[in-house]
């Protein structure tokens, strides 16, 4: 039979157990909610991408015009009902243009991010979970990369290999590459220590059971962070390789395309030709940025909860 005193122990127990339980942190669903309802930023930065995106997706129904078609009765036209960004010295329509742009820009974009930060993920699990020589060696041609200004990195793979989209996306994918091999490294290095990882080892699992089942899931959100972060870099560098000549030709449209040739002649005179296209770089490339801080902030373990 329990007595009252013991039921009142209990009780007792039972409380102070509540009361040194951590508070709760919010689950990620309702964080992410929550984060974006406050965040300005970031909320701005999904609203710009998710335009952006929608924008290339949708090209064909949203332009009015395509674009190589000319229009020799309306040269250097100005913004209006007919042409909302009005033409160029050729008579094309300068928003198809630009929507038609987007699609190239951001699939260009898209591709060169997944496979520089793809192979650098890679790299970077298999140099920070073995470490020793293969790491050493590993960082020692990743500074050698990183040594190299991004541009001119481009540049000379372009110039070797041909300005064809392919090789622009390969050129892209090169500068980023190094960037992820660093970030995804250092994450490994500190998954591996784990209790997790160690236990997962000590009962026998092989090297890769543990790298691909145990780490690889963990670096998830750096992998994310890094993509998002190098998304606008990846538009610069294009609308860079185009605007010096070896980017994406003609009659292909991209945003850095539209503002080099003879574009740039007649920009004194007619500057929506130059103004559109390098306005919808910059909010591209700083949705992407404010995008990727979002993320950083809402993947840190550290500002959860507050």
């Amino acid at each position: 039979m329990v007595t009252p005193n013991e039921t009142t122990n209990a009780d007792t127990i039972r409380q102070n157990l509540i009361a040194a339980e951590p508070p709760r942190r919010p689950g990620m669903v309702k964080y992410t909610l929550y984060y974006f309802r406050h965040k300005l930023l970031g909320t701005v930065g999904l609203v710009i991408c998710t335009i952006m995106i929608l924008m290339a997706i949708f090209a064909d129904v949203i332009a009015p015009y395509t674009y190589q078609e000319q229009n020799y009765s309306a040269v250097l036209a100005a913004p209006s009902t007919d042409f909302l960004f009005g033409t160029d010295n050729f008579g094309r329509d300068i928003f198809s243009r630009v929507v038609h742009g987007a699609r190239i820009s951001m699939l260009v974009g898209f591709l060169a991010v997944i496979v520089g930060t793809g192979v650098g993920a890679i790299v970077g699990l298999i140099s920070g979970f073995f470490m020793g020589k293969l790491d050493a060696v590993v960082q020692r041609v990743v500074d050698a990369w990183m040594s190299f200004p991004d541009l001119i990195l481009a540049l000379t793979i372009v110039a070797v290999f041909g300005n064809t989209v392919p090789n622009v996306i390969l050129a892209i994918a090169a500068t980023i590459l190094p960037r992820g091999v660093r970030v995804i490294r250092s994450s490994t290095i500190a998954i591996r220590e784990m209790d997790y990882t160690m236990a997962a080892r000590s009962i026998g699992a092989s090297d890769l059971r543990t790298m691909f089942r145990h780490i690889m899931p963990n670096t998830v959100a750096p992998f994310l962070i890094i993509m998002s972060s190098m998304f606008g870099t990846a538009i610069l560098t294009e609308a860079g390789l185009s605007y010096l000549g070896l980017g994406i030709s003609e009659p292909t449209p991209s945003w850095g395309r539209m503002l080099t040739g003879q574009a740039a002649q007649y920009a004194p005179s007619a500057p929506w030709i130059l103004a559109f296209p390098g306005f919808f770089i910059t909010v591209t490339v700083m949705g992407f940025a404010f995008f990727g801080d979002a993320l950083r902030d809402l993947f840190d373990p550290r500002l959860r909860g507050r």
